[in-house]
């Protein structure tokens, strides 16, 4: 019992299996491979096929899911520094894990952009500007559906930028740590569950603020196209794509700490419960044999009280004896005579 209480209230959290170096190299390596995917998609396969966010929505769930299946083993299979933070915060990583981890996804989405965008074609028919609209992440003029929008002279603002950023972001990072174990590996189904979780968010978001979801994928393609000639500088608007994941992080933590603490109570509350009936069984074993052994005290007691009654009735018989003469003795006062 005290057992059980024990593991309710432990707060430690077991030491990962692999080394860190490797963990940070495969968040590193893991983030490098799903941005290039996405920065593909969202730059060769928006030219050539158009606007598509049935597209752009299986490559985002493909891109997380396949990779997560591959490397999350060995990290967690984060690829997102709001994953990170919510970890963190629910005691599934440590600090000095946690601060590589982010460090390695941005040098990761870094070099991903990089790498496509240096392999990216142009000329001055088609310059970057056309290769990356569709890829950075922005709102208002700088969203993949403002070419559209303006000419129905509307625009998504920032408020509805916030609100689905916000609410994918809450989607992603509670998918997240619900596939993540206790000492920070993935479950079974972690890389499925993220896939259907970013592929949902990538359809929400992407025609309102070209599906962000992940702070790091949001400043390597960001840094790297910010004097390219788009409508709006990246840069500028790149301050939302960090704001609302980690506050999507920050509300799951929350709900998770409580969601915690409930268990914790009730848990307490059951094993009290369960130690009180005990103690009671044992107050009403302990009862009984106590008035057994009063009954055989009192069995005793009326024993011993008989016991004198007995030896009082033997002295008057021997005394009545003495008193009454026998036949013999009769005879013998006879014959003397």
């Amino acid at each position: 019992m005290s057992e059980n209480l024990n593991q309710v209230y432990s707060t430690s959290t077991p030491a990962p299996k692999t080394h860190i170096g490797v963990r940070v190299g495969a968040e590193l390596v893991g983030t490098y491979f799903v941005c290039v995917i996405l920065f593909i998609v969202g730059t060769l396969g928006q030219v050539l096929y158009g606007a598509n966010t049935l597209l752009i929505a299986v490559a985002t769930a493909a891109a997380y899911g396949i990779v997560s299946a591959i490397l999350g083993k060995l990290s967690g299979a984060h690829y997102n520094p709001a994953v990170t933070v919510a970890a963190l915060f629910t005691a599934k990583i440590t600090w000095l894990d946690a601060l590589l981890y982010v460090i390695a996804q941005l040098i990761g989405a870094i070099a991903a952009a990089a790498t496509v965008v240096g392999i990216l074609p142009s000329s001055t028919s088609i310059p970057d500007k056309t290769w990356l609209t569709y890829v950075v992440n922005g709102f208002d003029k700088g969203s993949a559906s403002n070419s559209i929008l303006a000419q129905t002279e509307i625009s998504f603002n920032i408020t509805m930028a916030i609100v689905v950023e916000l609410i994918a972001s809450i989607v992603v990072i509670a998918a997240a740590i619900r596939t993540l174990r206790v000492d920070g590996e993935p479950k079974p189904n972690h890389s499925l569950v993220m896939g259907i979780a970013y592929g949902i968010g990538a359809a929400v978001t992407f025609p309102i603020t070209g599906a962000g979801m992940n702070p790091a994928r949001s400043t390597g393609i960001a840094l790297i196209a910010q004097n390219k000639g788009l409508t709006q500088y990246p840069l500028q608007q790149l301050w939302i794509f960090w704001v609302c994941p980690l506050l999507a992080a920050a509300i799951v933590s929350l709900v998770v700490i409580l969601l915690n603490m409930l268990k914790i109570a009730q848990t307490s509350k059951a094993i009290s419960e369960e130690t009180t009936a005990d103690e009671a069984v044992a107050l009403d074993d302990t009862d009984d044999t106590d008035d057994a052994d009063d009954y055989a005290d009192a069995e005793a007691a009326d024993e011993e009280t008989s016991a004198p009654e007995e030896s009082e009735q033997k002295p008057d018989t021997e005394e009545s004896g003495e008193e009454t003469n026998s036949p013999e003795d009769a005879d013998e006062g006879v014959k003397s005579n």
